[in-house]
């Protein structure tokens, strides 16, 4: 079962990626949660996206925005570090408390609780029309890359903040998807230095059929979106994936996940 969800969840998501405001993370990371450890659920959703964005960076980072991705992006790679660091501290934390309900064991802990509040946060900005609407000009991209970064090495949850940032930017739709991918290339790197040096790397190592089965099922996604890239728009997404990211934080918050 865990490798079907996985499947279903990377392949649907990173088709939509291509066109919608969040990011692959956004939903792949809870399906990673459903199994396993949050902290490695997050690291693990970070090996797909790399690998995932890397195969987007080849069919379409020629048409990247150099300016924005001095000003953005590097910014956004060394704000990524700073997330992940402070991901594996709160790692490293005691269990806060456990319970039983429906003959499961729920176990409360420190990252459990911020992955939580990080994903309610992130539902009350897709649900959340003032805060789609701002407007950002390109004298905001420095706080955009700092913003965004440190959520993308915290949670994964980096591609909402950089679309409310580059939508704004006069971009075209192929310059605005190709920029948004070089950028995510960085601040998976950044991460993933930092997951590889830590504790995450060990628990990674035992389940690589299920990374595996994410990174084959998210590119079959990418290439299904590049087809749709013209023809379709997701403007009503955003709500149903707030939903789920409410749900899936209320019981990642209580311990079930």
């Amino acid at each position: 079962m865990d490798y079907l969800i996985i499947a279903v969840a990377a392949f649907i998501v990173s088709a939509l990626t291509l066109f919608s405001g969040f990011g692959l993370g956004t939903l792949l990371m809870p399906a990673f949660a459903l199994f396993f450890p949050v902290e490695t659920a997050v690291a693990a959703t970070a090996v797909v996206h790399f690998s995932n964005n890397i195969f987007k960076g080849i069919l379409l980072g020629k048409d990247a925005e150099r300016g924005i991705l001095l000003r953005f992006g590097l910014l956004a790679a060394a704000a990524s570090f700073a997330g992940a660091l402070v991901l594996e501290y709160f790692s490293l934390l005691p269990v806060i408390d456990s319970y039983h309900i429906f003959g499961k064991e729920a176990i409360v802990t420190p990252v459990k609780l911020l992955i939580a509040f990080v994903m309610l946060g992130f539902a009350y900005f897709e649900l959340n029309d003032k805060l789609q609407n701002v407007k950002m000009s390109k004298r905001h991209y420095a706080f955009g890359g700092v913003l965004s970064g440190f959520f993308g090495g915290l949670s994964g949850h980096q591609g909402a903040l950089r679309s409310m940032f580059l939508l704004r930017s006069g971009l075209t739709k192929q310059q605005y998807i190709a920029t948004g991918v070089i950028i995510a290339i960085l601040v998976d790197v950044s991460r993933l230095i930092v997951y590889g040096a830590g504790g995450f790397s060990k628990t990674l190592g035992d389940l690589p059929a299920q990374v595996l089965t994410g990174i084959f099922a998210a590119l079959a996604g990418t290439l299904l979106g590049k087809r749709l890239i013209k023809k379709v728009t997701f403007g009503s997404i955003r709500y149903l994936t707030a939903l789920l990211l409410m749900l899936i934080a209320l019981l990642l918050g209580a311990g079930i996940i």
